[in-house]
């Protein structure tokens, strides 16, 4: 029986790198062989909490992790129909019929070959041109949560948005926002390094809130307006939160202007000091925005179109044999933006 290495859930905030069967397609399968594989904010969760609680009374076990993936097509089952063996493919985590991959299901991207259950072009997987980099390419499914983000905004060119959290998520929304014509995006975090990126893929200003009075830089940079009430706040029509701490929620309450907008794409930190009550200042409409209902592979094409953008998110590029210190960076607050695995042909060559 061939093998393969595979990353899953050890103990409390450590990685296990396991040797399990590779796998084998049915009719309607295919298998893809990993040459990149980013590492999430959801995977360092499932770390802190050392599996998941699918056990007896909710009992941790291990967990296969990895959902952002990008390979190259090895075997196509006999049912399916417009992949071949060749093919450059990101795949649809959520489009796989025995549970998300790398997120609960039973199969992680993480791994030297990854099942693609139900292999459909548009649905499962999609096929990305070889001008597209492997490691860019692993970008897709953040992106896709990105896009979500953006497109539940309904941000206009004459918008002035303001983004919470220079992540790859927030930057992702960035590039998004400016690649749809937004007048003006600000970009706050308090790391100045993010701070630097969100520069560089396009953002047109950026706050340091550790440092910087955010209320005056706002209105400094989208003027002035008011609430519901006639109380001065900045002109910033949409607010997003990618950050998900509750001072950037009662941040965008206290300056948000009348029917500004807030948008939660970022996994909320459960906490009494968010203040609700706070909106009804400003008539403030708050969207949540979770996965990518339709963008999975609407985003494709414009990854390969503006990859060099793109590629300026991955701050770590790290070889699957070193997949240890590559979660030991994730894991440390600061180290990095977005670590991305990759997979060479060494790697391949002994499964």
């Amino acid at each position: 029986m061939s093998t393969m290495r595979s990353v899953q859930t050890g103990a409390v905030n450590e990685i296990a790198v396991t040797e399990i069967a590779r796998p084998v397609p049915g009719p309607r399968d295919a298998v893809v062989r990993i040459r990149a594989c980013g590492i999430c904010g959801t995977d360092v969760t499932f770390l802190h909490m050392g599996g998941a609680p699918f056990g007896p009374g909710g009992s941790m076990v291990p967990l296969p992790l990895g959902h952002e993936p990008a390979g190259e097509i090895v075997e196509v089952g006999t049912e399916v129909s417009g992949l071949s063996v060749g093919d450059r493919v990101v795949v649809n985590p959520q489009g796989a019929p025995s549970g998300i991959i790398g997120c609960g299901g039973p199969l992680g991207a993480m791994s030297e070959y990854l099942l693609v259950e139900n292999a459909v072009v548009g649905e499962s997987v999609a096929v990305f041109p070889d001008t597209l980099p492997f490691d860019v390419a692993a970008l897709n499914e953040p992106m896709a949560v990105a896009r979500h983000c953006v497109n539940r905004s309904a941000a206009t060119p004459s918008d002035k948005v303001v983004v919470f959290g220079a992540g790859p998520i927030g930057l992702g929304a960035t590039i998004w926002l400016k690649l749809r014509g937004v007048e003006h995006v600000v970009v706050v975090d308090v790391l100045p390094e993010r701070l630097e990126t969100a520069l560089a893929v396009g953002a047109d200003a950026v706050v340091d809130s550790a440092t910087e009075d955010l209320t005056a830089r706002l209105t400094e940079l989208h003027g002035q307006a008011a609430n519901a009430l006639g109380q001065p706040r900045p002109g910033t029509d949409i607010y997003i939160d990618a950050a998900g701490a509750p001072a950037v929620f009662n941040a965008a309450v206290d300056n948000a202007k009348w029917g500004a907008r807030l948008v939660m794409v970022a996994v909320q930190k459960k906490s009494d000091a968010i203040d609700l009550g706070g909106m009804l200042r400003s008539e403030l409409t708050l969207i949540a925005s979770q996965g990518y209902p339709t963008e999975i592979f609407e985003v494709t094409p414009e990854l390969a179109e503006h990859q060099q953008r793109f590629a300026k998110l991955i701050s770590h590029r790290v070889p699957f044999a070193e997949a240890e210190q590559a979660f030991e960076l994730v894991l440390t607050p600061g180290a990095a933006e977005k670590v991305v695995v990759t997979f060479d042909d060494a790697d391949d060559a002994r499964s």
